[in-house]
């Protein structure tokens, strides 16, 4: 597939009139793109994109182009960039806080939301109405209370994220009997409701499992969204701040294809309302091969401390990456089913790091494996992309600032995810995208198709 080439002129359209919010800009564009792909798809709707491999059947689609995803797509030489815009490209001009480096979550929502770069009032006017959203039913805040401090942070934020069901207006909206053109427009209510209330969920959440259900503060309405998630869940440190600005930016969103973000788009296609959609997409992220990942690189790297550490020369990391890979077990945080180069948010983390932890041992065993594996890993012959992935270093900067409880670091992924996917959603209804319902064949039918492929060719 050929790499989609971005325009930065065109994407930084500032508009001179801030009047125009979120969804008014939304309600201009959506007849826009709806005439620009029904006229694509009349005319191209036949072009073969790929062809379809049983190996591809059986590996877990891989390497299957099936889905249409807006918001961001992953190049596996140039990494993720969103609405074609390179991850790099948008920490340099997305809004950031007056005195702040990193670019604010809202300004990444508007990106994706609308592939136009906002400017600084808008994305300012997104966390304004974000914190004027951000109440929660008082059955969600109940229900948070009485789940077991040992049931897993990510299962509870599922459960309240499905209780608050009860507030959609997506789904009132649809046995009111509204026409399908204005699906997207109580998607988008229902996007922008959630997204608001999840920091207040995680931080009761965090507070009920890890800190003897301490209160948690109020929202403050002239702050930004990572700022208030960051104060509620106790840390007030400008450093951690700035870092939970730039973790819930870069992971806002990877294409459709990744299971939270695929589970997501499947469950809204049946038009399941969207908290109901996110709650299934978060269960997949549960999941140890999606967003566990990160917790298994911090096991894995204190084993190695354990053994021989933190001042271990390069022959010696080497040596240990040498004994893992022969005992079968893998390097957590190295390969990715995409990419096949350094992940472009590793890179991110990294860059933070080199600026505000540049002396922290793990950040110094970090950097030290990073110029260990990749080599090792290519010697061994077996790993199409032996380079770092935003696992390997996601991990280390939380820990960094106390942030210890290992179990919570997937609710702060699908705090952040539930940007891209949400956005996605939106267009979803705004396309009218149909029930996804691809045929399955069986392995006979498979055998079958082969033999007579064979026996057409042999005539």
């Amino acid at each position: 597939m050929s790499k989609v080439k971005y325009d930065i002129t065109r994407a930084i359209r500032q508009y001179s009139d801030d009047s125009l919010n979120l969804k008014e800009i939304l309600r201009k564009k959506i007849p826009q793109e709806r005439k620009r792909i029904q006229e694509f798809r009349k005319e191209h709707g036949n072009f073969k994109v790929q062809d379809v491999t049983i190996n591809m059947m059986y590996g877990g689609m891989r390497g299957l182009t099936a889905l249409v995803t807006e918001t961001s797509v992953l190049d596996p030489n140039e990494g993720i960039s969103f609405r074609g815009i390179p991850l790099q490209e948008c920490r340099k001009i997305l809004p950031t806080t007056a005195g702040g480096k990193e670019p604010i979550p809202e300004g990444f929502f508007w990106l994706l939301l609308t592939g136009n770069v906002p400017s600084q009032a808008q994305a300012n006017a997104v966390s304004k109405e974000w914190a004027q959203r951000a109440e929660l039913p008082p059955h969600v805040i109940k229900v948070l209370k009485i789940i077991p401090k040992s049931v897993h942070p990510l299962s509870q934020l599922s459960a309240a994220v499905t209780v608050m069901n009860s507030e959609s207006k997506f789904r009132k909206a649809y046995a009111s009997g509204i026409a399908k053109a204005d699906y997207w427009e109580y998607a988008y209510e229902d996007a922008m409701d959630l997204i608001a209330r999840l920091p207040i969920i995680a931080a009761i959440i965090y507070k009920n499992s890890f800190k003897k259900g301490a209160k948690v503060g109020k929202i403050d309405s002239s702050k930004d969204w990572s700022y208030n998630l960051a104060k509620m869940l106790g840390y007030d440190n400008p450093e951690f701040i700035e870092l939970m600005r730039l973790y819930l930016s870069i992971h806002s969103d990877h294409e459709g294809g990744n299971a939270c973000a695929h589970t997501i788009h499947l469950v809204g296609s049946t038009l399941s309302d969207p908290y109901l959609a996110y709650a299934a997409g978060i269960n997949g992220l549960a999941g140890p091969l999606h967003g566990l990942a990160n917790q298994e690189v911090l096991i894995w790297l204190n084993r190695l401390r354990e053994q021989i550490g933190d001042k271990a020369t390069k022959e010696q990391l080497a040596d240990f990456i040498w004994k893992t890979l022969k005992a079968g077990q893998i390097v957590p945080g190295y390969g990715h089913a995409v990419l096949r180069k350094t992940d472009p948010r590793y890179i991110a983390h990294r860059e933070f790091a080199q600026q505000y932890l540049p002396n922290d041992p793990m950040f110094q065993l970090v950097s030290k494996i990073y110029e260990v594996v990749p080599d090792i890993l290519t010697q061994l012959g077996k790993v199409s992309n032996p380079w770092p992935n935003v696992d390997a270093h996601s991990g280390v900067l939380l820990q960094y600032y106390g942030l210890t409880e290992m179990s919570y670091y997937t609710v702060l992924f699908g705090v952040s995810r539930a940007l891209g996917t949400m956005a996605s959603l939106v267009w979803d209804r705004a396309l009218g995208l149909p029930l996804e319902r691809p045929k399955s064949v069986s392995t006979d039918c498979l055998i079958e198709l082969v033999k007579e492929s064979r026996n057409k060719s042999s005539i």
